[in-house]
């Protein structure tokens, strides 16, 4: 089968950075699915493996987490799906990676394609979806109002992947005031057309940025990107005993400040349920059908940004370079095999 793999850890600007492949097609485990890929996005967490992971010599590492296809065979005790079937999926970070015209997935962490989309429109949605959900419902808890606090939620980086999602669940789904930042007229423009209610320059001070909106200190704050660089501000601009929540990965994260006004800090990382196999691990799988159901409602809509083209070594580096350059927004997907 054909795949997207890497052997060493070098900056995407080098050719052999990611590399085309031919490889076996994979036996699926007894609670596996083998799916067959039909498109893929990428997000940032798949740079950030590329850049981190050393794969054993001579072995390559196959990156993607976002997938949709079709289900090929299911192993001896998977019941949730039949061959035929149409899923969509975000992966797990401790298996080989959906870069690959068959992949192997437990059917626990998998769900329906919603019928309403494409499968460019179907292939952004799983892991910005999962994450943002998380965040908000799990970690966040933002149906839980934090006394005397506005009742507002601050999603930093809104146009981003999982802030185009977090804006549409938060508008959708509960009665918050949702603000959200952005810095170039077009994100400006995707974050409100998703359903913020105010958009705020991340380039300008935050505090003095929420404050102009008259709302009082909102009770959640979300922050997708660039966390370190707007903490000092978070710890001014949110509510006593408000709740946080990120997803990034700053060198250092100092909470300390946070202290005096009882805010609560949450990390939120999607894949936490596959690589300890937790006892609610098939909730995901209850998520991403319940995100379908949203979306083929109306309810949602898909964050899918640009086109790639096929899935490739080279389409994929191209990918993987806008993510990096910190100026995509939405969601990238590649489909089909050259």
């Amino acid at each position: 089968m054909k795949a997207v793999g890497f052997y060493k850890s070098l900056p995407i600007a080098n050719d052999k950075a990611l590399v085309d492949l031919d490889l076996p097609v994979p036996v699926p485990g007894p609670r596996d699915l083998l799916v067959r890929v039909q498109a893929v996005s990428v997000n940032p967490v798949d740079t950030k493996v590329r850049a981190r992971v050393t794969p054993a010599e001579g072995q390559p590492h196959i990156l993607g987490y976002d997938a949709v296809g079709i289900v090929e065979a299911v192993g001896s005790e998977a019941s949730l799906f039949r061959p035929g079937d149409a899923v969509f999926y975000a992966g797990d970070i401790t298996r080989s990676g959906t870069n690959a015209e068959f992949h192997c997935i437990d059917e626990r962490i998998v769900g329906h394609k919603p019928a309403s989309l494409s499968l460019a429109e179907a292939a952004a949605m799983p892991l910005t979806a999962i994450t943002a959900w998380e965040a908000l419902f799990d970690r966040l808890d933002v149906r839980n109002a934090v006394p005397g606090a506005a009742h507002a939620i601050l999603i930093v980086g809104g146009a981003g992947g999982v802030g185009s999602i977090a804006t549409q669940l938060a508008r959708q789904l509960t009665d918050l005031t949702v603000i959200t930042t952005a810095s170039r007229p077009e994100t400006v423009a995707w974050s409100r057309a998703l359903g913020a209610h105010h958009v705020i320059d991340h380039a300008k001070p935050l505090a003095a940025e929420v404050a102009a909106l008259e709302l009082g200190k909102p009770g959640f704050v979300f922050s997708t990107t660039s966390t370190d660089r707007h903490l000092g501000q978070i710890v001014e601009l949110i509510a006593p005993q408000g709740r946080f929540a990120l997803i990034d990965d700053p060198d250092s994260l100092d909470i300390l400040p946070f202290k005096r006004k009882s805010v609560s800090t949450h990390w939120e990382f999607m894949f936490t349920r596959s690589m300890f196999a937790t006892a609610d691990i098939a909730g995901q799988g209850q998520l991403l059908d319940e995100v379908a159901r949203l979306v083929d409602a109306g309810t949602l809509k898909s964050t899918f940004a640009e086109s790639f083209g096929t899935i490739s070594a080279a389409n994929l580096r191209r990918a993987h370079a806008l993510i990096e350059s910190g100026r995509a927004k939405g969601k990238i997907v590649l489909e089909g095999w050259a």
